[in-house]
């Protein structure tokens, strides 16, 4: 759903409004509330953030954030999977994590969901790295695969029991096949 205000919103003046859910995105002036994540979309999400997580944390290399807003240039997107550095985390004094992410992740993972057009969500992608990101997936549950974006690289087409690359920091190994069986859970 895209909402178009009476007069143009700035990011800032967005960032004033009430969260929405499901969470609502700021996009060229324009308000667009993502669809509610679906039965494959939480799993892959779920699962794909505790496998980055289980490899990252607790050496402190990385963290992947599910859902987590980050405003940056003239966007505010939240991202399925927000995958930083764990030296890119703007953390407070304290240590703590703060609420206020202006600034893209080093890994973007989008899922498309099936009330989402894919080119609205490939772009965001797109925008993070023209901001800074290093790596973007774009997976596809319904054909099972997934589209690797590199800066200054072609898209990537990775299926099957095709590798995927990953930020060299992070020492983990999956294919496409390991992700999407991850949808597997019963019997």
């Amino acid at each position: 759903m895209t909402i178009t205000a009476a007069k143009p919103l700035s990011l800032e003046e967005f960032l004033q409004l009430p969260e929405t859910k499901p969470a609502s995105e700021f996009i060229a002036g324009e308000i667009i509330q993502k669809p509610m994540p679906k039965g494959r979309h939480s799993r892959l999400q779920g699962k794909l953030g505790s496998e980055i997580n289980l490899v990252t944390e607790n050496l402190k290399i990385a963290y992947a954030f599910p859902e987590l807003r980050c405003s940056f240039g003239n966007r505010s997107i939240v991202a399925d999977i927000a995958v930083f550095l764990w030296s890119n985390i703007p953390f407070l004094p304290d240590g703590e994590v703060p609420d206020r992410f202006e600034l893209p992740p080093d890994w973007i993972i989008e899922i498309l969901s099936p009330d989402q057009k894919p080119n609205k969500v490939i772009s965001n992608i797109l925008y993070c790295l023209e901001h800074g990101s290093k790596l973007g997936w774009f997976l596809d549950p319904n054909d099972l695969s997934i589209l690797v974006f590199q800066r200054d690289r072609q898209p990537l087409f990775r299926e099957k029991k095709d590798t995927l690359p990953i930020l060299a920091e992070i020492e983990l190994n999956l294919t496409v096949e390991e992700v999407f069986n991850w949808l597997k859970m019963g019997g």
